[in-house]
């Protein structure tokens, strides 16, 4: 149904979902509590990220980062406007479950908004076996934020 492949960033589409997305990251969140991640950041060694695409449309976007033996954070999970409610991050959300399996991971986390603005994101990794724990890595917990973290053994 979606075409997900890596993506480098080079492309206008991607660039210009992340972009979007991190320029109304205070729309859901209030300042100083979104960890969405630029360009930049996602242009590390330690991410993969993916683009989603039906046609020549891109449809929404995902990243994994590693963040120590056998562990891996999702980051960027984004479905552009106009495709919501399709399955885009289902399908993305699998895709970066399968491949950390693949990778060896023993556990998958991230961090997300708490807001009504993240039910649907909140419901998509309950429903995935995702479980709320500890924060983890660099972030600061909030009201505004919380972890999520899935066994994969």
């Amino acid at each position: 149904m979606f075409d997900i492949r890596i993506d480098d960033l080079s492309d206008a589409p991607i660039c210009d979902l992340l972009a979007y997305h991190v320029a109304n990251m205070h729309d859901v969140s209030p300042p100083g509590t979104s960890y969405a991640l630029d360009l930049s950041e996602l242009r590390t060694p330690d991410i993969t990220v993916w683009s989603a695409w039906q046609g020549d449309d891109i449809v929404g976007c995902g990243a994994l980062k590693e963040i120590g033996p056998g562990r891996g954070e999702i980051k960027s999970m984004r479905t552009a406007a106009g495709h919501l409610r399709k399955g885009v991050a289902a399908a993305l959300l699998n895709h970066i479950i399968a491949t950390a399996r693949g990778r060896g991971y023993t556990r998958l986390s991230l961090e997300t908004g708490t807001g009504s603005e993240f039910l649907a994101a909140e419901a998509l990794y309950r429903n995935r076996g995702f479980v709320s724990g500890p924060v983890f890595g660099d972030y600061t917990p909030s009201p505004h934020n919380q972890f999520l973290h899935l066994d994969l053994t």
